[in-house]
């Protein structure tokens, strides 16, 4: 029924119980993860998850705060993980940060742009993350991504015009906990004004748990407050925010 589309089940605060809550997931109704590298390390024990379970799925890259180890050899390392297993669907997370600014911004700006750039040579979707950097993050999806290949935006924090803006391109938007936030009236403009079709849901666990959660670890069966207050705000069901938020997901990861 339910469908997360960024979960990050190989982080540090599942070691004691990583399997348990895996196999305790079907019965919470969540029926697909996909799990995103954050960088070379994660990337690659992300693609060992997700051929140990049929039902996640991986995508790898490096985030903006660790570009700092990327080289060539990465690239190819990310090219090598993507082409040799069935179960990589996606580029990311990849993109920008100016919140941390962990790295210089141009060295951040130059490695977004030679992923997104491996990503068109794939011919895999790209999984965005955008940090207080929404002008250079859309100018360079603009300028670099090949207009063949998918886009989210993960963990969308940008407004409803700029949501728009992104539409235009064929890209998708994804509401992460932060909408149920009593003081987060900007995404839940977002999950309200925008169209049903171009929607993604996602818990981004461990981090950010959603309302009545707040505070402590996350987890993809948590991903079904996300679907209801989207639910709330468009005035739909439920099932319905569900059933067509694991479509687009299941169309835009090339799932069957």
């Amino acid at each position: 029924m339910l469908f997360d589309s960024h979960a990050h089940l190989n982080d540090e605060r599942f070691d004691e119980d990583r399997e348990e809550l895996i196999q305790s997931l079907r019965e919470k109704q969540v029926d697909l993860v996909v799990n995103p590298g954050a960088d070379i390390q994660s990337s690659i024990t992300s693609v060992e998850l997700a051929n140990k379970h049929d039902f996640i799925y991986a995508a790898v890259g490096v985030h903006p705060h660790d570009v700092g180890e990327l080289n060539d050899s990465a690239i190819e390392t990310l090219r090598k993980l993507a082409t040799e297993n069935d179960k990589v669907v996606a580029i990311g997370e990849i993109g920008l940060d100016y919140y941390y600014d962990n790295h210089p911004r141009e060295i951040q700006k130059e490695w977004f742009k030679k992923q997104i750039e491996l990503a068109n040579e794939l011919k895999l979707p790209i999984i965005i993350h955008d940090r207080d950097a929404h002008q250079d993050t859309f100018e360079i999806i603009k300028n670099t991504k090949n207009p063949e290949i998918g886009c989210v935006l993960h963990c969308y924090s940008g407004n409803v015009e700029l949501a728009k803006e992104y539409i235009k391109m064929g890209c998708y938007i994804s509401i992460p906990g932060t909408v149920t936030f009593k003081n987060n009236k900007k995404t839940r403009e977002v999950a309200k004004e925008i169209r049903l079709e171009y929607l993604l849901i996602e818990t981004d666990s461990p981090y950010m748990a959603p309302e009545p959660h707040r505070g402590k670890r996350n987890d993809p069966s948590l991903v079904a407050f996300v679907a209801d207050k989207i639910a709330q705000e468009k005035g739909i069901s439920y099932e319905s925010v569900c059933k067509a938020t694991k479509e687009n997901a299941k169309k835009f990861f090339s799932i069957k």
